[in-house]
């Protein structure tokens, strides 16, 4: 046994292998997760009354805010529910998980029925719908709107009719986007809000076309080259408000809520995404006061300054959004006038 030992360990230079007997150790069995479960109280806002009481929600089914919706009253949708943590704290989100709220496994969310709903879909669509065509009355002068002898007249200066031509293309346009551009963040609107919003816009358009398409409406008072100077501004603003639409859309897929910070594109119109955070909004008051130089109507530039302190308000609270979700935000930046505002 010791020469045939040795013959082998001088053949091969080393000493023959052992065959390994030892086996893999089985795993350890897997513990089992602990569930957690949620108590939920839904309480009105108003009277304090306990509405529902949803026990056991599993928190590994990750539920979120909208899970939590009020079965009690069938006009209780969705839509028009309004949750929250505090009687005095900002709605919850529907996307919000509960698992991720300042909460225990109990929980109290007070509720708060906003209303009937509309989509705002069906709300822009309103709003642009009302000026387009009672623009369009004033300027066939249907009767019971000038004097009897005007009726169905048309006016003699040009200007009239490429206010009505500008007119009526921008609330086309945005019907337009309405209807195959804007993807809508926001889900609905209060109903009570159409009123106030269609009163403004259709107001607005009564008030401005009453006097350009008046029978005795004087032109621009530098003449055509004044008329050419506001257009000029008009269309242009209203191409670059069109092309930061767009720009927006492509930002985020359909569906998504996720939010990106916004850059220039290849469209020249979107460079002043550089400078300003809603170009939009800029792009848009710039049209008005296009408008407004064109027609030297005071009723337009009336509308033109209000609507530039409204989307003054809506820029500074986007850019303020952006600036406080995004630290890599540029500084450059400002709400809606380059360097100024």
């Amino acid at each position: 046994m010791d020469v045939l030992a040795l013959e082998a360990k001088s053949v091969n230079g080393s000493e023959p292998e052992k065959k390994s007997s030892s086996r893999p150790k089985p795993k350890p069995p897997k513990k089992a997760k602990r569930i957690v479960y949620f108590e939920v109280e839904i309480v009105d806002l108003k009277t304090k009354e306990k509405l529902l009481l949803l026990d056991k929600i599993n928190l590994s089914s990750m539920p979120s805010v909208k899970f939590l919706s009020i079965s009690t009253d069938p006009k209780w949708y969705p839509a028009r529910q309004s949750l929250r943590l505090d009687p005095k704290s900002k709605c919850l989100r529907d996307e919000e998980i509960l698992q991720t709220l300042p909460v225990g496994t109990t929980a109290s969310f007070y509720f708060r029925d906003l209303g009937p709903q509309l989509t705002w879909g069906t709300v822009f669509l309103t709003e642009c719908v009302g000026p387009l065509v009672i623009y369009l009355m004033f300027y066939f002068h249907l009767p019971f709107i000038y004097s009897p002898k005007y009726d169905f007249t048309s006016s003699k200066h040009w200007v009239v009719h490429l206010a009505c031509i500008c007119h009526s293309f921008h609330y086309i346009k945005r019907i337009l986007e309405t209807m195959f551009v804007h993807r809508i963040s926001h889900g609905t609107m209060p109903l009570k809000n159409i009123f106030k919003n269609c009163g403004y816009y259709w107001c607005s358009a009564a008030w401005m076309a009453y006097y350009i398409n008046h029978p005795l409406y004087t032109t621009p008072y530098y003449g055509q080259m004044q008329v050419n100077t506001g257009l000029y501004v008009s269309l242009f603003c209203q191409i670059g408000n069109f092309s930061i639409h767009v720009a927006l859309r492509n930002l985020k897929p359909p569906g998504s809520k996720v939010k990106k910070i916004p850059y220039p594109t290849k469209n020249p119109f979107t460079w002043i995404f550089w400078l300003v955070s809603c170009p939009n909004y800029t792009y848009e008051v710039g049209s008005w006061i296009g408008f407004t130089v064109m027609t030297q109507c005071v009723p337009v530039a009336f509308f033109t300054l209000v609507a530039f302190i409204q989307m003054t308000v809506w820029a500074r609270g986007k850019h303020c959004s952006y600036v406080k979700e995004f630290r890599d935000y540029p500084t450059l930046r400002s709400s809606i006038l380059p360097f100024i505002l």
